[in-house]
């Protein structure tokens, strides 16, 4: 064969492994388009979850903008005008200070939603690590993690949060610390079942047999297994970390009572539900409705991604 021959040879097998190559790219990328076109399609008969997803959409756009929007100055004090009522200049009406409660809900939103979303992300990590080794290496490892998510689980949620607080002291790094901590047990118990599910799959098992690595093992061929009930129950986790941190404002443990924060303001108007319940009502209607939004939200994500359910 000569030389040119075998150039040729050469240019034709590279240009068939490249149009394999991205033949298999184009199954892959086309596999995982009709996935999401199902998820969604699944996702949209659930009206109430949609819902949920709106309201969650709308809450965070008013976390990131809210603050900038807000017609009045939330930390204004105004007293020629306290105690006002719903109007069209004060939306929500005004507290014992005179300033607009509207304004004071659009700021607070950062504070409130972020101490929820940071400290379940951080218990969620937390928690996935330890549930990922228990169900992996069982053994004492197992026997210590869920030994020490059963002594946790003895507690209610926030009396747990409360105990911590009150150990470590007041204050919103501190309420964030609380929840993180309760968030850890339900979630390291949730992903030791599911990696004990994914453990004994075939494709682990190879995996093994070839000797890969524990750590390789466990994020890349475990883990991808259990995002599905991982995502459902982080989804679930917020609403009670809302609940939880605007609960511990609320008595006195977190926010200042002069800051926005939705617990806090909740606090400062128990005391004039009788003389001003607009300055009760709209905080703790708008917790009431974050919570169902995550919750709502939640449960169509169960629902669409559990298989059983068609």
């Amino acid at each position: 064969m000569s030389n040119k021959e075998q150039l040729q040879n050469e240019e034709l097998q590279q240009n068939n492994t490249s149009f394999e190559e991205n033949y298999v790219d184009e199954n892959i990328l086309a596999e995982s388009s009709s996935k999401f076109k199902l998820f969604v399609k699944k996702f949209m008969k659930r009206k109430t979850a949609v819902i949920g997803f709106v309201i969650i959409v709308f809450l965070i756009l008013m976390a990131i903008f809210g603050p900038y929007l807000a017609p009045q100055d939330p930390t204004a004090y105004d007293y020629s005008n306290m105690y006002a009522r719903p109007s069209a200049e004060h939306w929500f009406g005004t507290d014992n200070y005179g300033r607009d409660i509207f304004s004071r809900i659009l700021a607070g939103a950062p504070l409130t939603l972020g101490v929820a979303l940071s400290s379940v992300i951080v218990g969620t990590i937390i928690g996935t690590i330890l549930g990922l080794l228990a169900g992996y290496y069982g053994g004492w490892i197992e026997m210590l993690v869920m030994r020490g998510s059963d002594v946790l689980f003895s507690f209610p949620d926030i009396l747990l949060a409360i105990a911590i607080v009150a150990l470590l002291g007041p204050g919103i790094i501190n309420v964030f610390i609380a929840v993180a901590v309760f968030t850890v047990p339900s979630i390291a118990r949730m992903m030791r079942s599911a990696t004990l599910a994914v453990k004994s799959s075939l494709y682990v098992e190879v995996a093994q047999s070839l000797g890969c690595k524990d750590a390789r093992i466990l994020f890349l061929h475990i883990f991808p297994g259990t995002t599905q009930t991982l995502i459902v129950n982080f989804t679930m986790r917020i609403g009670s970390a809302i609940m939880a941190a605007s609960g511990l404002s609320f008595l006195g443990f977190g926010a200042n009572v002069s800051d926005p924060e939705w617990g806090a303001m909740l606090s400062q108007s128990r005391s004039y539900l009788g003389t001003a319940p607009h300055m009760l009502y709209f905080p703790g209607l708008v917790i009431f409705v974050t919570v169902l939004a995550f919750n709502l939200f939640g449960d169509g994500l169960r629902d669409t991604l559990d298989p059983k359910i068609k």
